[in-house]
């Protein structure tokens, strides 16, 4: 495997009790949308219940495609690309992304929104798209811009759901605003540097602390118009579940990476070219102070909040628990990797799926949003059980910040 780094109005709210309604939503123009954006007849769609998921890469789908990891380029990579045909030997990444694989948006089969076991029989709708920012939600008319040839995902929802009732809408939002990415290549660089290589965390954690609060705004005002949209549609706040969710670390800290010594085999084999002490700031400080940022921009919004914050602790990209597939150990939720380890794309996939949840990672988090979905409103925190597969998430009250 060759591997590099990856690129990756403020509105007060009042608080709102948020009351669990069963209710569906329709597709554009009477029809509904399929994972990769396809219109399609529904027939009694207005009748089925509908969960709408809008936002960024981490609820889009990205880096669904793999099952774990490997660097062995045989049988579609020990198995784990989900795009390979074993009877065929043809690769088609669409079997996975569908359309929106088109306009690298990534709206994969096993996306959080798709893979949710609950509610029972719900359809489901799917506008998130990879590398969105805040402006890829927002209204026009509140500064929303046309995102990789698709309408603002507000405008969008607004239109979809017009006379039809909907569940609930789940939104990400927040890690491009904040340059999350931007942040990951300065450390990977840091680290592969030849001459004078060092971590990144001294010179990034004071600038990622300057730009929570613009992140926590990016937020807020994304909330307001998913509400301001939903309201247009005739979904009063109550009528639906409103929530907005953190990201889990892809990462391990620096105590639980099975390359030890800061060497480059993390590079080379491993897919995790960082420091330990870069990978201690951002598994225990960067992560948990975006989740605590969204969290508060939740509670002005009045929307219900899903940490994520620790729910890939033990799956991480390269962590002591889990081991790549390969010739000898193939792929498994149980102990394979939830995270897409570091790729330039110039071997296998693209560049963009890096660290982000791979198709067990989803499951993970679809698991999370159905728990949550069961449940009554409220704030939680999502974590899986050691040595189980991705269905066995479990959920707790989210701590207070």
């Amino acid at each position: 495997m060759r591997t590099t780094w990856v690129r990756g109005r403020g509105r007060a709210r009042c608080r709102r009790r948020i009351a669990v309604a069963t209710v569906a939503v329709a597709a554009l123009c009477g029809a509904g949308l399929t994972q990769g954006g396809t219109v399609h007849a529904q027939g009694k769609a207005a009748e089925t219940p509908w969960v709408v998921s809008l936002g960024d890469s981490f609820i889009s789908g990205e880096a669904g495609r793999w099952a774990g990891n490997s660097n062995d380029g045989a049988g579609g990579y020990s198995g784990t690309d989900r795009a390979f045909d074993q009877p065929s030997r043809t690769t088609d990444e669409h079997r996975v992304y569908g359309a929106s694989y088109d306009n690298g948006c990534n709206r994969s089969d096993s996306a959080e929104v798709h893979s949710s076991p609950a509610p029972a029989g719900a359809h489901r709708l799917n506008l998130a798209c990879s590398g969105a920012t805040s402006t890829a939600i927002l209204l026009p008319e509140h500064g929303g811009r046309p995102f990789k040839s698709e309408p603002s995902q507000a405008e969008q929802l607004q239109k979809a759901v017009t006379g039809h009732p909907v569940r609930a809408v789940v939104v990400s939002v927040g890690g491009n605003d904040l340059g999350f990415e931007d942040v990951i290549v300065a450390c990977a660089k840091g680290f592969v540097t030849p001459i004078g290589a060092s971590p990144c965390a001294p010179t990034q954690a004071p600038e990622v602390k300057k730009r929570l609060p613009a992140m926590r705004a990016a937020a807020v005002n994304s909330l307001a118009d998913v509400t301001t949209a939903m309201n247009r549609a005739g979904h009063p706040a109550g009528s639906y579940r409103l929530i907005l969710q953190s990201y889990p670390s892809p990462l391990p800290d620096g105590a639980h990476i099975r390359y030890p010594g800061d060497k480059y085999d993390r590079l080379t084999d491993g897919g995790c070219p960082f420091f330990d002490k870069d990978l201690t700031w951002a598994h225990d400080q960067l992560v948990p102070d975006i989740s605590s940022t969204l969290a508060s921009a939740a509670r002005e919004s009045g929307a219900e909040f899903l940490d994520l914050s620790r729910a890939f602790d033990g799956r991480e990209v390269c962590s002591t628990t889990t081991v790549q597939a390969g010739p000898r150990e193939r792929p498994s939720g149980r102990t394979s990797e939830w995270v897409r380890f570091v790729t330039t794309g110039a071997g296998q996939g693209q560049r963009q799926e890096s660290l982000h949840p791979n198709h067990y990672g989803q499951l993970a988090l679809g698991a999370c949003l159905g728990l949550h979905l069961t449940g009554t409103p409220g704030d939680r925190r999502c974590t899986n059980a050691p040595g189980e597969g991705p269905r066995a998430m479990r959920l707790s009250p989210a701590p207070k910040n």
